[in-house]
């Protein structure tokens, strides 16, 4: 019984210690929506260099992401970042996995870390991309983990925000939540204009340079 309660309450901290308070997070400010987003050229986990332009016709969701995240966890763990990611491969949404965390911070994987563990999660997306210096994290303003957005294919911002509307580190959230990504995604490529293009992203905070 007290193992199993300190247990609980190890994780309690966990996401206490790395939760972005909803105040800050809905002070950022963040590029505009309808504007263009900016481009950006990173390595990817193997030493690929990719570009956002390379993806110029497509629409591109962009993932922030950080694995020692209970959020980051919740949405990997339940296999629920990855449907995502597969779901948008299949109508030829590009995914850009974005890790902004420090070099120095214990949080950091190294490139071929992060390639293993997104190995092992089954994980879909187009590109695991490299942001140590949080150069591109900071020009679009993101904030959390799993902070998200969405490129229409001529380049311009249309999404940015949460990944849903329920703001835990619960797994079992998931089933009841509007997920704003499938949505946002539903509507962008039947042609219509988005019914949320902002919401407030949840998550624990970047760990930038």
């Amino acid at each position: 019984m007290l193992n199993t309660t300190l247990r609980r309450f190890s994780r309690l901290l966990a996401v206490l210690a790395c939760v972005a308070m909803p105040l800050a997070a809905k002070a950022t400010t963040v590029p505009s929506v309808g504007q263009s987003a900016p481009d950006f050229t990173l390595q990817d986990v193997g030493g690929k260099t990719v570009r956002l332009s390379d993806f110029r016709g497509r629409y591109v969701v962009l993932e922030w992401n950080n694995p020692s995240c209970p959020f980051v966890q919740k949405h990997y763990g339940s296999g629920n970042m990855q449907q995502l990611q597969k779901e948008a491969g299949a109508k030829n949404v590009a995914w850009l996995t974005i890790n902004s965390t420090e070099a120095g911070h214990a949080d950091y994987l190294a490139p071929a870390q992060l390639a293993r563990w997104m190995r092992e999660q089954g994980g879909a997306s187009t590109a695991t991309l490299m942001d140590t210096n949080g150069v591109v994290g900071r020009a679009y303003a993101a904030r959390v983990t799993p902070h998200m957005y969405i490129v229409d294919p001529q380049g311009r911002l249309i999404y940015a925000g949460g990944i849903d509307d329920k703001p835990s580190a619960r797994a079992s959230d998931i089933p009841g939540a509007t997920n704003h990504i499938r949505v946002g995604l539903a509507q962008a490529l039947a042609g219509q204009p988005l019914s949320q293009s902002t919401t407030r992203a949840y998550g624990c905070s970047i760990k930038y340079q």
